[in-house]
């Protein structure tokens, strides 16, 4: 019989604990709103990132041949059922990011149910279900009532603000990201993130959105903070490393 010598079996040994703690040391990601455009890129980024295992939040069986071609899982379920029912799709999670929407021609119902309502049900389902970390992605704005009456899209704003305060209010590690209008363009991978809507440009591309939301889940220094953002001249980590 080979004997293995002992320096070589401890080698082993603590190659396997290694790699063990490398994969408990991955977060688990539960991301809302995985079908709509900043869901998807996301979805593609944290897939292909070694500290993360996204998982998609979708509403309907059809959509889940886009995410199974990218061996992703898949959690289907409805932001209009009650929290009783949504909060077994958040369990085991380290951390979910609400990037749902209800679109700007759904009507107002639907921005109350799915921007308000279906937040808040989220950020509840997130307590009952153990899961700390939360990121919002919300809208730059949402704070400036005076911002809201100029714009056409009043009840948006509104229940962004809301359901933005109810997540303050909770018990959970928030961040909440408030972009400027959301372009299809290509990312920079520059931005800017501030403080103040104030300091902000008027657009960004919903790719560097994503780009950033990677960012915060790995800084827990953006933990409590309310970040504008839009694009800018500095690349993604430095930029938030400068605001948080």
């Amino acid at each position: 019989m080979l004997e293995i010598p002992l320096r070589t079996e401890l080698c082993v040994y603590m190659f396997i604990i290694e790699k063990q703690e490398i994969m408990t040391n991955t977060k688990k990601v539960l991301i809302i709103g995985a079908h709509g455009k900043i869901g998807k890129i996301l979805t593609k980024k944290l897939k292909g990132h070694s500290d993360f295992e996204p998982t998609a939040f979708i509403r309907k069986e059809e959509q889940k041949a886009y995410f199974e071609e990218m061996n992703v899982p898949t959690v289907i379920a409805n932001l209009e059922d009650t929290v009783e029912n949504l909060t077994p799709a958040f369990k085991n999670f380290d951390a979910v990011v609400f990037a749902a929407g209800s679109g700007g021609k759904t009507g107002l119902e639907k921005t109350m149910s799915i921007d308000l309502d279906g937040a808040a049900k989220s950020v509840e389902a997130c307590e009952a279900a153990g899961v700390k970390r939360f990121v919002m992605i919300s809208a730059s704005h949402s704070d400036d009532r005076t911002f809201w009456d100029k714009a056409d899209m009043k009840p948006y704003y509104i229940a962004k603000h809301y359901a933005d305060q109810m997540l303050q209010n909770s018990s959970l590690d928030y961040t909440i990201l408030r972009p400027v209008m959301l372009t299809d363009n290509e990312g920079t991978g520059k931005i800017i993130a501030s403080g103040s809507a104030e300091k902000v440009q008027e657009k960004i591309a919903r790719e560097d959105v994503a780009e950033t939301i990677v960012h915060v889940l790995a800084n827990d220094n953006t933990i409590g903070k309310i970040i504008e953002i839009s694009s800018g001249e500095k690349q993604v980590k430095e930029a938030l490393m400068e605001m948080v």
